[in-house]
């Protein structure tokens, strides 16, 4: 996946490696007796993070420039700007 770099996930990352992954709704809640998975996450850039943009940008198309629009309407909003999806995060099961 890719995220920002000033993104709360990027500051815990910072912290620590260990990550839980579990399948949630849109607003991250766990749905209903979903399994969990412990795993690490690890902040990618450079020619990681070009695969992983390419990706990305190929699964959601036009979503990618919606979504990079709407963030920067907030941040001008909220007068805080955050980079969009400027660094990639690779996520391994444990074990």
């Amino acid at each position: 996946m890719w995220t920002s770099s000033g993104s709360g996930k990027v500051k815990r990352l910072a912290h620590t490696i260990r990550v839980t992954v579990q399948a949630c709704d849109v607003r991250g809640r766990a749905k209903e007796r979903s399994a969990s998975l412990d795993a690490t996450a690890e902040l990618v850039h450079g020619p990681e993070y070009a695969v992983i943009q390419t990706k990305v940008m190929a699964k959601y198309e036009i979503m990618t420039s919606i979504t990079k629009f709407l963030g920067r309407v907030d941040g001008v909003f909220k007068g805080r700007q955050i980079p969009y999806g400027d660094c990639g995060v690779v996520i391994t099961p444990a074990g």
